[in-house]
């Protein structure tokens, strides 16, 4: 018997609970797809122990949720023809007799749900929802613009709902608010971020009702204080998000600091009311703190709040974007330098060379550093970075014009572990600073926008070492050409978002190596002058996960290339095609073609007419989420067709 056989008779030979522990072990969807390809068994093992499962097409919902009867999680966020009608198909099961009518089995053991931007939904199948699946515990329907009161009562059903989150819900008011607090008297997450006809009296209801709560996000809300003070009794809440809350002021802080006694985390960032008096009400009132932002939100780092913020011994976050800050602020946060993982500097005034040295010549543990907007930042503070902090996995240093490859180098001799840097208009940032950082193995996010002084060289060296790079913006880089796509297209093969926008030198060719990263998923390339029709079909046909497409100005593309989108290109859920010469035709087939379409911008197409775009938007109605037309199609588009759209709860942006 052969080896290859033996090896493949062992392989069967495996029990199944053998085979389970296997697949549990297969920590990315590329690896566990691989494994349900390969037999029977193997598909069999994946559809009992399949825990999560994320639906592109409602089409395919029926016979998915037949095949995975164990699942604790489902999102529907990319199903924007889910309506009620289609709910009640999934959950009703009929049994032997006539009248015999029970819930699905996939229904018993749900316990997370997502349904954000479902548009469709209304509270007849929220309530079905709620009611089918008792074990529900987490349901997410931000950004559905019929969410109202109405759909709030429905959800109130899920009487053991723990986490719920219901952010941009622009219908929800108090009283929706208030069906919620006292039927799901278990909750311990809510989100209502941008839920702008939420008060005070709604949020007081709340506090009363659900005791539980360990995390609450009122950000953008104007509330007042009065909605401080019965957040104050929350005697479990650990994390409160008020961000660019308008109504709330220092006054109001005064109440969380005799308060929310296990508060670990605030922020209060953009809160144009609050200032240094109010920081440090909270700061005295909770020692334990973990995470403070306050970006934004302050003039100056005052030597008073500094003093109390030098008494957070645990303090792991802290971020004061855009605040004056002196030297010796720099020496009194780095007393807890031991204990600090992020620090956010983003666009603060007093930044320098030897405040940073201070600051981090302690901080051994920092992860996380923005120094975005830094203009004073050299080489001899990066240096000094890549010194003391050797753990650190993000750097951002958008706009430190300062930085060249000596400081490059030492961050590629000492931060093995850098995962993310941002280096967006750093004008020094040649492809021998390149190559000093492409010893960073671990990258994973690389932003080089603006950066006009790299080549195809120096993505060489990137393609050559940084084979875990997921996300790489090349934008306005305009030395990058085709030879430089081609290193990254054989280097990087696990890339998911790349931007060549404005890289005047990528052609046709270019676009056929990258045609050849079957991962990618989100892909800019505005205004490429050089490319045409042949390097969108080569996009179109290689890269089948593509779900984001940036077209903008680029107006050499023929309809060959949009047919090509139109026939591969099924997974596309956002495109631009603002100032393409796309023609009608081409146009309406792309527009019914793309079935998982949820977002297109469709302005100044001169070769598209007032009837063509009514035609191509009669093809998508039904799914479309959110489209960009030019103000004066207003007034030229038929009524029928805009009442069609508004009603299925598309959002139309007139340019």
């Amino acid at each position: 018997m052969s080896s290859s056989s033996q090896s493949t008779k062992n392989i069967f030979s495996l029990t199944e609970d053998l085979l389970v522990r296997v697949y549990e072990k297969l920590a990315f969807e590329s690896d566990r797809k691989s494994f349900r390809l390969v037999c029977r068994e193997f598909r069999r093992i994946d559809s009992l122990t399949r825990k999560h499962l994320r639906v592109l097409r409602v089409e395919f919902l029926p016979s998915l949720l037949q095949k995975h009867p164990q699942l604790q999680s489902l999102d529907l966020s990319s199903c924007p023809r889910i309506d009620d009608g289609v709910v009640s198909l999934l959950l009703t099961r009929v049994g032997p007799g006539s009248n015999s009518v029970s819930w699905a089995s996939w229904t018993q053991g749900l316990r997370r749900l997502v349904l954000s931007r479902a548009t469709g939904l209304r509270f007849s199948g929220l309530e079905m929802l709620a009611r089918a699946c008792p074990s529900l515990e987490s349901v997410d329907v931000s950004y559905c613009c019929g969410f109202g009161d109405r759909e709030a009562a429905a959800l109130s059903c899920a009487v053991g709902l723990k986490e719920l989150k219901m952010d941009k819900c622009l219908q929800l008011s108090d009283v929706g608010l208030a069906k919620i607090a006292v039927r799901c008297l278990k909750l311990e997450k809510l989100s209502l971020k941008w839920c702008m006809e939420i008060t005070d009296l709604a949020v007081d209801l709340l506090c009363k009702k659900c005791v539980d709560l360990k995390f609450l996000d009122i950000s953008y809300l104007k509330v007042t204080n009065e909605s401080l003070n019965p957040i104050a009794s929350l005697l479990k809440l650990e994390v409160l998000c008020l961000m660019a809350c308008p109504l709330i002021d220092d006054a109001g802080l005064q109440y969380i600091e005799r308060g929310c006694p296990s508060l670990k985390a605030i922020d209060v960032s953009r809160c144009e009311g609050v200032g240094s008096s109010g920081l440090i009400a909270v700061v005295r009132g909770h020692h334990n703190l973990v995470e403070l932002n306050a970006g934004y939100c302050l003039t100056e780092l005052s030597s008073t709040l500094l003093h109390w913020i030098k008494n957070l011994k645990q303090l792991e976050m802290i971020r004061i974007e855009g605040a004056r800050i002196s030297e010796s602020g720099f020496q009194v946060i780095s007393t807890n330098s031991k204990s600090l993982l992020e620090i956010g500097l983003s666009k603060c005034v007093g930044v320098s060379n030897m405040g940073i040295m201070r600051l981090i010549s302690g901080c051994i543990n920092l992860r996380v550093l923005n120094l975005t907007c830094c203009h004073s930042v050299t080489d001899a503070a990066i240096s000094a970075i890549a010194d003391s902090c050797r753990k650190l996995v993000c750097l951002k240093l958008e706009s430190c014009n300062m930085i060249t490859e000596k400081g490059l180098c030492q961050l590629g001799s000492f931060c093995l572990l850098l995962e993310e840097i941002d280096l967006t208009d750093c004008c020094g940032v040649n492809d021998k600073g390149l190559e000093y950082l492409s010893r960073c193995s671990e990258l994973s996010c690389l932003k080089l926008g603006l950066c006009t002084n790299i080549s195809d060289k120096g993505l060489f060296y990137i393609g050559s070492n940084c084979t875990k790079i997921l996300e790489l913006d090349l934008y306005r880089c305009t030395g990058i050409g085709d030879g430089g796509l081609e290193a990254i297209s054989r280097g990087c093969k696990k890339l998911t978002k790349l931007n060549l926008s404005y890289c005047n030198e990528v052609s046709d060719r270019g676009l056929g190596y990258i045609s050849n990263l079957e991962e990618l998923f989100d892909l800019e390339m505005r205004r490429l002058d050089k490319v045409t029709g042949v390097g969108l079909e080569a996009i179109a046909a290689g890269c089948k996960r593509l779900a984001d497409l940036d077209l903008k100005h680029c107006v050499k593309v023929g309809d060959s290339g949009f047919w090509a989108l139109a026939y591969y290109s099924r997974n596309l859920r956002q495109i631009n095609l603002s100032y393409c010469a796309i023609s009608d035709m081409a146009l309406c087939m792309m527009m019914g073609n793309l079935t998982r379409l949820q977002e297109a911008k469709l302005v100044h197409m001169t070769n598209v007419t007032v009837e063509g775009f009514e035609l191509a938007l009669r093809a998508c109605c039904v799914r479309i989420k959110k489209v960009k037309l030019l103000a004066p199609l207003r007034f030229l588009l038929s009524s029928e067709i805009l009442e069609t759209l508004h009603a299925r709860g598309c959002i139309i942006r007139w340019d």
